[in-house]
């Protein structure tokens, strides 16, 4: 676990404790298992740069261990607040069969070449749970998402990169529904549309309620996006295996 990761862990178990004091109702959901990518198409700058594919002309090293984490408060049935913590990091490792002009710098045809792609995530969420009873949740919100992201390649002595950092609004959803008295099965994301491009960040799992606060569960997740803009062309899909601990306190 990277140190940002274990700082975020730390912060919400902090929260946590504090919070236990006035005894409102918590949610802290840790998330974990296996990405994997199969998409990743780069063309930065859009005008003058050269189109490649980090998976396909090059190869991810996938696939790899990752983490999330969040934080809900509910401070009524009908209403939640979440915070959640997501990085992304991939490397990607092979030749081009071209030569490829990327963020200003030229990089040769059958050179051992390595890439990276991050793509680090913080959202706040608000959501409106229009069904709230024993066997079914339903809610419906927004998400207010901090992307941190970069590209980058080397090549023998030479390297360049783009990173971006900006402000995305997504909508969220989420749908539990308590099948049996045990189990559920939880379906979670955020995703949204325009002309320059879209984002899905979206789940599905089986879960295990071992107790009334405490839950486990297995499922996929996916996650797609990118943007056609004047300046950068990036589109990428990820797809994760994932174990998740939830805790309510």
């Amino acid at each position: 676990m990277t140190s940002r990761a274990s700082s975020f862990v730390a912060l919400l178990l902090l929260l946590s404790v504090s919070s236990a004091v006035s005894a409102p109702q918590f949610d802290l959901d840790l998330e974990s298992g296996a990405v994997w990518n199969s998409k990743s198409d780069v063309r930065i700058p859009n005008n003058g740069g050269s189109f490649f594919s980090l998976s396909k002309d090059l190869g991810a090293d996938d696939p790899r261990a990752f983490f999330r984490g969040r934080l809900t408060w509910h401070p009524s049935p009908k209403h939640d607040f979440s915070l959640l913590y997501a990085p992304l990091e991939m490397d990607f490792r092979g030749q081009f069969n071209r030569a490829v002009r990327f963020a200003g710098t030229d990089f040769a045809p059958g050179t051992a070449t390595t890439g990276a792609f991050r793509f680090d995530s913080y959202r706040l969420t608000y959501r409106y749970n229009f069904i709230h009873t024993e066997r079914c949740v339903f809610g419906l919100g927004l998400t207010a998402k901090i992307r941190d992201a970069e590209v980058a390649l080397s090549q023998g002595g030479r390297s360049a990169s783009d990173s971006n950092t900006g402000f995305v609004p997504l909508l969220n959803y989420r749908l539990l529904w308590r099948f049996s008295r045990p189990f559920s099965l939880l379906s979670e994301g955020d995703a949204l549309g325009a002309p320059q491009g879209h984002a899905i960040d979206a789940s599905a799992a089986v879960q295990w309620h071992a107790t009334d606060n405490l839950s486990v569960r297995i499922g996929y997740r996916i996650l797609d996006g990118g943007a056609d803009s004047d300046t950068v062309y990036t589109f990428s899909r990820f797809h994760y295996s994932l174990v998740g601990l939830n805790f309510r306190f």
